[in-house]
């Protein structure tokens, strides 16, 4: 395949894409690539940014070189072109991910004119043999996807995208087109100045997303609320974001014993589960990822419906690109952020030991995140006012503070003051000193600037440091203020506040949210799934007399029927299907089917009788009471009959600590069949032996096993023939 011979972009858009029409401004921006001008845009997640370079490139002589940041949106991209009805060889990517054959096969592919577009990471051409086969082909031009990836200010800042001008210069000096999603005009700057391309034609489209709804929450329950609301979207596909992979695994894992269909996604799996775990979600095997900023970066799924952020992202900027990853078929997309402060103090915890310039960088961008968290105004005219776009009019209609009755203050006074402020602290400070100089709280920068001494001093100590601080958030984005990038957010007065202070004039702005401190862990979602005691004395004594009754008649020990805290949780939840009895802790479906329907019975009679108020059902969330973190790998291996001492060196654990994460995994319902170790261990009589101990004990206390055989077995042998009896009897 040489090229589309068409004549214009459009006719190429229906022969190639099956589109009858673009979008915005695609078609001028694939004429200008056409032309051979360089190429700037700045387009939303979902405006159709990736056609952009894909036409052209289908278009002309050549091959287009794509610099793409990810091996997963590389994939993504080749496989999604190929499907259009190309030649297989019509897209390619070049990685570390390719055999020494695959690459082979991928240069002959380029030199014999199939490949119209090869995608490489930044890695890739710094390697001498890619930088001189590249060097002897015919390059169309080159394509830098993701661009913000090259400013020290864009939220996804890679070191080696800044080389990438000396690296191209190397090859060849061809046209270039730089896209990204997401860029402040401190980073369009920046792209622009490193890319060596002032004179480029800049297409820049509206950041406003109106079918997107913005909602931020106090970070409470948050565990609960998330399986609430997922549940409340039954079937519907999202995204739940977590900063850290060990979060991921557990929100993951806590929505999957809720009986929700997910998966998690981080980059501490390897490559192979990844890419099943996206192609599941895609194929809607899944209806919800959990997954580290890693997940979503390119993957076109049209259809998700809402993205929830457990954590608050480090900037603004991430914060719009996950976001933006809803509704991008212009259907619903509702983004949902749990907030608490303490997070932004963790987050600032990780900026220690970084260079000066990059704290202070980290620290702007986390109080622009706080600021959006905080504020009474429109979500979205604060979002679009920080990436440089005016949306006229103060209510949007979708976002949680305009579709909430919100409250005004008269603000003449505190804005005539906060501007005075500014100007008599010679416009060279920024936000937090202004907030401690209006109410007189002593730091060190306000001595060494010699605040103390101003006259606005303590002027307005009758309010608090957020109480300003929503005044100059909300007189930024009204241009009373301009915030300086370059010095990290110094504040100075702009015309109309000049105007101001010489002649001011009634103003309202909104009252700001309450900050929200309380940050309650997640185990907050068990409800006495460590035995915290009954919430209900009279049930709990009928539940344990019922105990002793099944288990005479089924001849074994209470504890194997139910234990203690299965039996306090169910004075809280009143399950009465053995369906709701699964949901109970440590209670599996098999032991729910097999001892089940007695308990759940004398539940429902006792609720009726006393006109007991049940839980909501989508408020009862089921929770991972220890957390098997090798889980998976422990049952997998199990199935493969391999030693156990093969799987626990796999993971790096002793045998204790195997064994102990096997009896959680049973506790909680799973079976796990060792017969095949046992057989090895212990012989028929010994075994047998063991179990009819298990059989006859009041409890399953491995201290009581050892005073009952002495020396004869060991710890190890009694805990693995308990695993056993657990396993087949309880289970």
């Amino acid at each position: 395949m040489t090229s589309i011979d068409i004549s214009s972009p459009k006719e190429a858009l229906g022969q190639f894409f099956g589109f009858t029409s673009f979008k915005g401004e695609q078609e001028a921006i694939v004429q200008s690539v056409l032309d051979g001008k360089d190429t700037f845009v700045i387009m939303p997640t979902g405006g159709g940014k990736s056609l952009c370079y894909q036409l052209p490139a289908l278009m002309s002589e050549g091959t287009a070189i794509v610099v793409s940041p990810l091996i997963a949106l590389m994939k993504n991209q080749v496989d999604l072109l190929r499907s259009f009805g190309g030649e297989n060889g019509v897209a390619h990517f070049l990685n570390s991910s390719l055999t020494r054959s695959e690459a082979v096969r991928v240069k002959e592919d380029i030199l014999s004119g199939t490949t119209k577009l090869l995608y490489v990471a930044p890695e890739s051409l710094t390697k001498k043999e890619n930088v001189e086969f590249l060097s002897d082909i015919k390059i169309s031009f080159f394509a830098i996807d993701e661009a913000h990836c090259i400013s020290e200010w864009g939220h996804d800042f890679r070191p080696e995208y800044r080389r990438l001008r000396t690296i191209f210069n190397e090859i060849k000096r061809v046209p270039m087109i730089a896209l990204t999603a997401t860029a402040t005009e401190k980073v369009q700057e920046d792209i622009l100045k490193n890319l060596d391309i002032p004179g480029a034609n800049v297409f820049k489209a509206s950041f406003n997303r109106p079918n997107l709804y913005y909602e931020v929450r106090p970070k409470k329950d948050v565990a609960r609320e998330i399986i609430r609301y997922v549940k409340q979207h039954a079937g519907r596909s999202g995204i739940i974001y977590c900063l850290s992979r060990k979060k991921v695994e557990e929100i993951a894992e806590t929505l999957v014993v809720n009986g929700i269909k997910a998966l998690p996604y981080h980059a501490g799996m390897d490559a192979a589960q990844r890419a099943s775990h996206q192609d599941r979600f895609l194929m809607e095997d899944v209806d919800v990822i959990v997954a580290t900023i890693a997940f979503g970066m390119g993957i076109d799924k049209p259809d998700v419906r809402f993205v929830i952020h457990h954590d608050i992202p480090k900037s603004l900027e991430s914060y719009y690109q996950e976001t933006g990853r809803g509704g991008r078929d212009g259907g619903e997309g509702k983004c949902v952020t749990f907030y608490s402060y303490k997070d932004i103090e963790k987050l600032e915890k990780f900026l220690q030991g970084k260079p000066v310039a990059e704290q202070e960088i980290g620290k702007q961008l986390l109080a622009d995140t706080v600021s959006y968290a905080e504020t009474g105004m429109c979500r979205r005219k604060y979002l679009l006012h920080y990436f440089g776009e005016h949306l006229p009019g103060d209510n949007c209609g979708a976002c949680d503070n305009c579709i909430n009755p919100k409250e005004y203050f008269e603000a003449k006074d505190d804005l005539k003051l906060m501007l005075a402020a500014v100007k008599e602290s010679k416009e060279r400070h920024r936000a937090r000193f202004i907030c401690d100089l209006l109410t007189g709280t002593e730091t060190s920068e306000i001595k060494n600037y010699k605040g103390d001494k101003l006259k606005s001093y303590g002027a307005g100590n009758d309010h608090n440091e957020q109480h300003w601080m929503a005044v100059i958030r909300q007189a930024n984005v009204g241009g009373f203020l301009h915030k300086d990038i370059e010095s990290y957010g110094n504040l100075s007065l702009t015309d109309l506040g000049k105007d101001f202070l010489k002649k001011p004039v009634s103003i309202t702005f909104t009252k700001e949210r309450e900050r929200v401190d309380e940050d309650a862990p997640d185990e907050d979602v068990m409800v006495n799934g460590k035995g915290g005691g009954a919430a209900d004395e009279r049930l709990m004594k009928m539940l344990v007399d019922l105990r002793h009754n099944v288990a005479k008649k089924n001849k074994l020990a209470p504890y194997v029927i139910f234990q203690e805290n299965s039996l306090e949780e169910m004075t809280v939840r009143y399950p009465i299907t053995v369906d709701e009895l699964t949901q109970i802790t440590g209670v599996g479906a098999g032991k729910a089917q097999k001892y089940g329907k007695p308990f759940v019975d004398l539940i429902a009679t006792y609720v009726e009788e006393n006109e007991i108020e049940r839980p909501e059902e989508e408020a009862v969330v089921r929770s991972v009471v220890k957390k098997s973190s090798n889980k998976v790998h422990i049952i997998q291996n199990i199935d493969k009959r391999l030693a156990l001492e093969s799987i626990a060196k796999a993971k790096n654990l002793s045998m204790a600590d195997l064994l102990e994460e096997m009896e959680t995994i049973v506790s909680s319902g799973t079976r796990l069949d060792i017969n095949y170790y046992l057989e090895d261990r212990l012989d028929e009589d010994a075994l047998e032996e063991i179990m009819d101990y298990y059989r006859d004990a009041d409890t399953d206390s491995l201290e009581d096993a050892l005073k009952e055989f002495g020396s004869d077995f060991s710890e190890e042998e009694l805990r693995l023939v308990r695993l056993k009896f657990m396993s087949e009897v309880a289970n």
